[in-house]
């Protein structure tokens, strides 16, 4: 069972890798990008995409380990004080 479980990750890799290598090969154009009047250097727009994707998989995460750490605060916080009006 483990091996098969190996096996289905290590198809889904590689089937990722494919749809990945696609996109890339697909999206060689150039372009530039301008924001607030400042412009990059042109870089294929591939190159841009899997950019935004792995800086939103990185800011992602950290701001839900935020918002859940500020729930728990806001909880602990609650909590506090209804056991001092409960005294």
């Amino acid at each position: 069972m483990r091996n098969l479980k190996r096996a289905i990750l290590a198809l889904f890799v590689l089937l990722l890798a494919a749809v990945v290598l696609f996109f890339v090969l697909e999206n060689q154009q150039a372009v530039s990008l301008v924001l607030f009047g400042w412009a990059a250097p042109e870089v294929p727009v591939a190159v841009l995409v899997i950019a935004a994707l792995v800086l939103g998989l990185a800011i992602g995460p950290l701001l839900g380990a935020y918002g859940l750490m500020r729930g728990k605060r806001n909880i602990r916080a609650s909590a506090r004080r209804e056991a001092l009006a409960g005294r």
